[in-house]
């Protein structure tokens, strides 16, 4: 005869851990009400989104009346304004403050502010445009040194700011001054520098994928990419225990990312077809998106600007 000890250690440790049995089991978990709201489908959404606005949590829609507010007056002025040619050259003028903003993004999860992207921007761009000009290196090796440059740069001001104490404001309005001085002296007496619309650099912007497969096909990758993973969260989540969004909400989830990257598609190949512009763009934004959601230092981010002294004493080196 043998007995399992395991088995009833582990018991006579429940029995001493739990003094009331019965209040432990009539006990709930609590969850936050914000996740519950994914359970009750549409309507719950939609109720949630009465009570921010009585609350005067606005979030995104004033950004969105804007844009349609814009839309419809330029669109009024000019009939050419909402027509192929120009969104798609909207959307490629775009990436490159696009770029700048989903990096400061970052800084201002943190609770900071950062006054020298512009200058830092246009000296790593000036040491670029020096390096394959002026000095005759390859473009796309002068590009990954003007990236270099750039994260020494932010480097720099990191260290002014989280080891020796600097306020951020006051470390970037420096380094805005300083970093705007330093790019003209780098650009020369001209301050400008041409570069070939047919290197490396130009082809960044005035590349485009004609082949109308090439739109289609990404809407089609994106729109496949996004209810695989949703689908695949919600199971997580439903296998974990905690409120997941139902199968229909993720499906119509789908279907408007679907309208909008078909559209967005078609709308592309009226003029030139797919810029490349655009597709380094939204594979930058999507990898600063994963970094931020699914990586321990994404959290981190989000809870130092929640509170420095609290993710101390969670113990994350702030």
């Amino acid at each position: 005869m043998s007995t399992d000890k395991t088995s009833t250690t582990a018991a006579t440790k429940d029995e001493h851990a739990v003094e009331n049995p019965e209040a432990a089991a009539a006990a709930v978990t609590a969850v936050d009400p914000r996740l519950l709201v994914r359970e009750e489908g549409l309507l719950g959404y939609w109720t949630e989104f009465k009570r921010k606005m009585r609350a005067g949590e606005l979030g995104s829609l004033p950004v969105i009346v804007g844009l349609v507010i814009i839309c419809v007056i330029f669109q009024s002025l000019n009939s050419a304004f909402l027509s192929a040619q120009n969104i798609s050259d909207i959307t490629v003028t775009m990436v490159g403050t696009g770029m700048i903003s989903v990096g400061i993004v970052f800084v201002l999860l943190l609770g900071e502010i950062d006054l020298s992207v512009g200058s830092v921007s246009g000296a790593a761009s000036a040491i670029a445009a020096v390096l394959a000009v002026n000095q005759g290196w390859p473009e796309w090796i002068a590009v990954l040194f003007a990236i270099a440059a750039g994260a020494a740069i932010g480097a720099a001001h990191g260290f002014f700011f989280a080891v020796l104490g600097a306020p951020a404001f006051a470390v970037t309005l420096a380094g805005l001054l300083f970093w705007l001085g330093f790019m003209l002296q780098t650009l020369g007496e001209n301050g400008t520098i041409n570069l070939d619309s047919e290197g490396f650099i130009g082809k960044l912007t005035t590349y485009f994928f004609t082949d109308i497969a090439a739109a289609y096909g990404l809407a089609a990758v994106v729109t496949a990419v996004f209810f695989i993973t949703s689908f695949l969260g919600n199971r997580r989540r439903e296998a974990a225990g905690i409120p997941s969004r139902p199968l229909n909400e993720t499906i119509l989830r789908t279907a408007l990312l679907a309208v909008i990257s078909f559209a967005a598609a078609f709308m592309y190949n009226q003029y030139k077809g797919l810029p490349l512009a655009t597709v380094i763009f939204l594979v930058f934004l999507v990898a600063t998106d994963f970094v931020l959601r699914r990586t321990s230092y994404g959290r981190k981010v989000f809870a130092l600007g929640g509170s420095v002294e609290a993710s101390r004493r969670a113990g994350i080196n702030v």
